[in-house]
């Protein structure tokens, strides 16, 4: 069966926007425009060229916009495109189901 005739399950098509261990990180700190060494500075632990390459791959699914200015030195910004601002709900329930789960652990609750 040719590969665009191949019907990706919803859930799985999100999970390859997002796998990789930043880019939630990533796309949570973009909710203002960042540039890179911003994001270096907020996400600590991240390598300059694990960072490049989760921004390379955000970018190429359309998650966020890379915006280039000609100047020296050159100066690069980051912001989300609308399908990355989409994504931002999301992020914010995962946030809250994580708030729920780690105190479900701590005291024996229920989430």
């Amino acid at each position: 069966m040719p590969e665009e005739q191949i019907e990706v399950c919803p859930v799985t098509e999100t999970q390859n926007v997002i796998a990789g261990k930043w880019k939630i990180i990533i796309l949570w700190h973009l909710r203002e425009t960042r540039r890179f060494g911003e994001l270096q500075r907020l996400v600590p632990g991240i390598s300059k060229g694990i960072l490049t390459s989760q921004l390379r791959e955000l970018e190429k699914d359309q998650m966020i916009h890379r915006k280039v200015y000609q100047e020296v030195p050159p100066k690069v910004e980051y912001s989300l495109t609308e399908a990355g601002e989409s994504f931002i709900p999301i992020l914010e329930s995962m946030g809250e189901w994580g708030k729920k789960y780690t105190k479900s652990k701590k005291g024996g609750e229920r989430i």
